[in-house]
């Protein structure tokens, strides 16, 4: 067991750091010892240094499952910047020889950030069995329990990666959890008992608000309000891909802000282009959907706006939390327009398709083309060891799940009391004591009352350079 002496003074050696934050240290002392830890912190604490310097403590490699590439490719900078040149980020771009040579030489990484899609591939997989894994981290892990059932079922996948690497010490990762979704992530990791170390989701420096705009006009202005008044930097979320750059051309149009839409539609190279521009205080607003945000260190977001109501409270909590890492006042406000929640519900549903014709389609009876553009999702469960009747029962009880939380995100809209009680009270907390600036309830007049520090000088967006930018993006080392 490596003392607390030692413990400073690689956190100041490696990282700068004088002392741990909140739930640091308990969790790096828990796997230092060999036990499987779920660690819950809010956004902004610091939870990449929790694998990072139990690194530096242990031989062999850490393995870090990461949902999505911008966030990998954070994490892997931030790395680089801080001299650490055994890191290397395996994900579908790197193919044929580059793959090739990584997988052959995976003992000399320290770090290897990778994808549950990855994982699932069986040379990826044998080439990390042959290797000393000395821990496996699940970054974001409530993907686990949110996305599994859904559209990332490779999540699910992950206990029996975790059995064929030997059962390495694991730890799992995540802004937000309620006491329900964190045994659900053990549960499919197959973890019988991780120790958990979990603090306060509160962010009390960030101002709660509801804006019920019943006509779709009336929120398109308020919006334009919003945006004036508070300048930013500031990301406005939308549930539509096509509603996020209309948005964002027509804020462009009826302000002086540099504004840009950001999600999955747009290629990936100008995604990239976007996301550092924001970060270097090229653009004050992003338009976005939730494809924005995971791995976007930024510390002075001064407000989050959600044009759209997202369809569970830990999504707007993980989204809000983008604001005042730097712990100085913020702002998140919700427009709702009555009948937004049915967007949530085009977008969550699923049609199920009967046991019988997915046992014809197991048997080959008929093709799973049938069943259209869900016919990938479901042959994953087909041809994973899942029965029809098991497969149907899981999809009702996930409409079920997804159904009553958009209700308690309702609640959180239609809430006549305190918004932060009602947000803490969902994630098994409560409000100790009332905060000055707290939410609407507290401050009705708060467009006029609550004051947003100045932002850094915003400048012109710079001429891409698309070789280098493209080098950084493919993870190509230019030297």
């Amino acid at each position: 067991m490596k003392t607390e002496q030692e413990l400073l003074r690689v956190l100041k050696n490696r990282f700068g750091f004088d002392n741990f934050r909140p739930g640091q240290e308990r969790t790096i002392k828990t796997l230092l010892t060999g036990e499987d830890v779920l660690t819950v912190l809010p956004t902004g604490a610091g939870k990449s240094l929790l694998y990072q310097l139990p690194a530096y403590l242990l031989t062999g490699t850490v393995i870090i499952v990461s949902p999505l590439i911008s966030l990998m490719q954070d994490q892997v900078d931030r790395l680089r910047r801080q001299g650490e040149k055994r890191v290397i980020m395996l994900n579908g771009q790197l193919v044929g020889h580059e793959r090739a040579t990584v997988l052959r030489n995976l003992q000399s990484f320290k770090f290897v950030f990778t994808s549950p899609e990855m994982l699932d591939n069986k040379n990826v997989l044998a080439a990390f069995s042959q290797v000393d894994v000395a821990m496996l981290v699940v970054d974001e892990a409530h993907c686990i329990s949110q996305w599994g059932p859904d559209f990332r079922p490779e999540y699910l996948l992950l206990k029996n990666v975790r059995q064929q690497l030997g059962n390495p010490t694991t730890l799992m990762l995540t802004a937000t959890a309620t006491p329900q979704i964190r045994q659900d992530i053990q549960t499919k990791m197959g973890i019988k008992k991780a120790q958990q170390v979990v603090k306060s989701v509160d962010r009390p420096n960030i101002f709660l608000t509801v804006q019920k705009e019943y006509q779709q006009q009336e929120k398109d202005e308020e919006l334009l309000r919003l945006v004036q008044k508070f300048k930013g930097p500031g990301i406005v979320y939308f549930a539509s891909r096509k509603i996020a750059s209309q948005m964002a051309e027509w804020l462009t149009q009826h302000t002086d802000l540099n504004v840009a839409a950001y999600h999955a539609g747009i290629a990936p190279i100008e995604r990239f282009q976007i996301q550092r521009q924001f970060m270097e205080n090229e653009l004050q607003v992003i338009c976005a959907t939730s494809a924005f945000g995971m791995g976007v260190d930024k510390n002075d977001v001064r407000f989050v706006i959600h044009y759209h109501l997202p369809h569970n409270l830990e999504s707007y909590l993980q989204e809000i939390g983008r604001a005042g890492r730097d712990g100085k006042q913020s702002l998140a406000v919700l427009l709702y327009a009555d009948g937004d929640e049915m967007i949530q519900r085009q977008l969550t549903s699923i049609d199920v398709p009967s046991v019988e014709l997915l046992k014809q389609i197991e048997e080959h009876n008929i093709p799973s083309t049938i069943l259209g553009e869900q016919a990938e999702l479901f042959n994953f469960y087909l041809t994973h060891h899942s029965s029809p009747e098991q497969i149907v029962n899981t999809f009702k009880h996930r409409q079920y799940q997804m159904e009553h939380e958009l209700q308690e995100m309702l609640g959180y809209i239609n809430n006549e009391g305190c918004r932060r009680e009602y947000l803490l009270a969902y994630f098994g907390e409560k409000l100790l004591t009332a905060k000055s600036n707290c939410c609407d309830h507290d401050k009705e007049n708060w467009q006029a009352e609550i004051n947003l520090p100045v932002s850094k000088t915003m400048t012109q967006p710079k001429k891409m350079d698309w070789q280098r930018q493209l080098k950084q993006l493919l993870n190509i080392d230019e030297n």
